[in-house]
């Protein structure tokens, strides 16, 4: 089956042996995580696809792939139009499309492993009014026909010690224990991998990019706990550091074990337990409580020791980014460059660091319309030469044991054109209004979106992502609960309050298909701000992010006073911080790049 085409087909096959007349197939594992390993990158191998949001409906003569504004892009390049139909989302669903494309009785299968109950829910009213039932497997289809499947990762756990984690594992334990017995719960389930890490003080390798171990968690009112992961994954180390008060059982004995909570009062996360466990939880007769699981928010206010962590690995990172800045303005003009030369010379500056312990996702190297695509991912097949006269965009970021950093700068190689320069300059313009934002404490992320997009909705454009999401500590790089972001009738995290401690991405952009990609990224801490006479405590942001934003892309006399102040006292912060990291000719360039404007 080298071809997709014959991977549909014996796909298709299996579903008849199966009696099934469609299956539904998301990038996702057991954890409802973003990025997945490779064992769990079933739509890719069907499809081509190599985005981290989609989903694909298989029908015996008809096939989606659903995909959101991210995406659109990119789902058409790698995906054959011929055997599969775009569909964009939010615009439509799968419940929706299956329930007018499949047959009157006809059975749909999903593996309940794989999605939300909520989702289960919709899917199961959808195809209800068409005559149609959604059936669960106990086999996922898509595993019976990939013949070379890769196994589960069986890496080593690993300890994150307290000195980058700020609190201790039995810290977080008692937090929880008092949690659930403020709500008169016996136990919480743990299924997402970031939040297990976060929990136990433990990380992994079982994920690309993100730090984290295949592993379910039960954590108790008395603050014991359940930990299940591979027998193999575990060290001497990491057993001493769990201690008596963690049960370490195989993870193989987490589905099975669900049983013994009858009778208990368990809460289980609707956005991260996945429809599996809550039909367990319910075949078991425990009462379950469909809450935010309460690791979620602690996570996202960083502690001080996560902050001075964050902070310092933005500094060594930041110096990283502008070596390679530096390196790029005077490699890129001579020609010869690619994307994939461009990302590996930026993860040299990175490595040689000697502090990086891999990079945080895939690099977004995208040289002139290849930089349109939002998530755009090189490979030998797409990789493009950097020309004179265009625009590059990089994506990147890395993880360190004290920080997780993700940063977009745009590039101009060559001249670039007055348009280019103007639709940078109103995304810069979006992103100093973010950045210098006062609101008052209870603001959601949705109320602030729109700062960011004012001055390119003010000549009809805007970009289809949202402006910024939230960023672990050595952990993944998107985390929520926070977001900034259009409202999507409550979309998670666009109403989530952003509270002093959070850390978030402020990342507006404009994209003009088949031509360039314009991305200006920072990370951002909320913090308190005084101000005489507030009602309401406010909050702002402090940049964390520190790289220079490039000043021929900058039309000045467009930026207001304030603007301009702004640029130069951040540009002023650049050299203070990295300056000291550069010598030579680096250092003489970052003088040049941040003097005032």
């Amino acid at each position: 089956m080298s071809t997709h085409e014959a991977r549909l087909q014996a796909l298709r096959d299996q579903l008849k042996r199966d009696r099934l007349d469609g299956f539904v197939v998301p990038i996702c594992d057991e954890h409802m995580s973003e990025y997945v390993g490779e064992y769990a990158q079933r739509l890719a191998w069907l499809t081509g696809f190599q985005g981290s949001a989609g989903v694909a409906a298989v029908l015996p003569e008809a096939a989606a792939i659903f995909t959101d504004g991210r995406y659109t892009l990119q789902v058409r390049e790698q995906v054959n139009g011929a055997q599969w139909q775009y569909q964009d989302v939010p615009q439509t669903s799968v419940a929706e499309w299956l329930s007018e494309h499949a047959s009157d009785g006809g059975r749909i299968g999903y593996d309940p492993w794989l999605h939300t109950r909520a989702w289960v829910q919709q899917a199961t009213r959808a195809l209800a009014e068409r005559g149609a039932a959604l059936v669960a497997v106990e086999t996922n289809p898509v595993d019976a026909v990939w013949p070379d499947q890769p196994a589960p990762s069986d890496a080593k756990l690993v300890v994150h010690d307290e000195r980058y984690a700020g609190k201790s594992a039995g810290e977080k334990r008692q937090e929880i224990a008092d949690w659930l017995q403020g709500r008169k719960a016996d136990a919480v389930v743990l299924s997402a991998l970031d939040s297990i890490a976060w929990t136990f003080n433990v990380r992994g390798q079982d994920v690309s990019h993100t730090p984290v171990a295949l592993a379910y968690a039960v954590v108790h009112d008395d603050a014991t706990a359940d930990l299940y992961v591979a027998t193999e994954k575990m060290a001497d180390d990491v057993a001493q550091h769990l201690g008596n008060a963690v049960r370490v059982h195989d993870r193989a004995a987490f589905a099975s074990d669900l049983a013994k909570l009858r009778g208990k009062t368990v809460v289980a996360d609707p956005e991260r337990a996945v429809s599996a466990i809550f039909s367990k939880l319910d075949k078991a007769g425990a009462k379950t409580l469909a809450l935010r699981e309460p690791t979620v928010l602690a996570k996202a206010l960083k502690n001080p020791v996560e902050i001075a962590g964050h902070r310092a690995a933005q500094t060594r990172d930041g110096a990283a980014l502008s070596r390679f800045l530096h390196w790029m303005s005077i490699e890129a003009p001579k020609g010869g460059l690619t994307e994939l030369s461009a990302a590996a010379k930026l993860r040299e500056f990175r490595e040689a660091t000697g502090l990086l312990k891999d990079l945080s996702f895939d690099t977004i190297s995208g040289a002139g319309p290849n930089g349109a695509i939002c998530h755009y991912k090189v490979d030998e097949a797409s990789n493009r030469p950097i020309e004179i006269d265009s625009l590059y965009l990089v994506d990147s970021g890395g993880q360190y044991l004290d920080g997780t950093t993700d940063v977009t700068r745009t590039i101009p190689v060559g001249t670039p054109t007055a348009e280019m320069r103007d639709r940078f300059t109103r995304v810069l313009k979006g992103h100093i209004a973010l950045a210098r934002a006062i609101f008052p404490a209870g603001t959601r992320g949705s109320q602030l979106d729109t700062l960011a997009r004012q001055y390119l909705w003010a000549v009809g454009l805007d970009y289809a992502h949202g402006t910024g999401h939230g960023v672990g500590s050595f952990l993944a790089v998107h985390e929520g609960p926070q977001r900034i972001a259009k409202s999507a009738g409550g979309q998670a995290g666009t109403e989530e309050p952003l509270h002093a401690g959070m850390i978030l991405s402020n990342e507006p952009g404009y994209y003009k298909a088949h031509e360039y990609g314009i991305r200006i990224e920072n990370l951002v801490l909320v913090v308190e701000r005084d101000m005489a006479g507030a009602e309401a405590q406010p909050l702002g942001f402090e940049t964390l992010t520190f790289a220079p934003i490039e000043r021929r892309l900058i039309v000045t006399e467009t930026l207001s006073p304030a603007e301009r102040a702004w640029i130069d006292d951040y540009h002023a912060e650049v050299l203070r911080i990295v300056g000291p990291q550069l010598e030579g000719d680096a250092k003489v360039w970052l003088e040049a790049q941040c003097a005032p404007l």
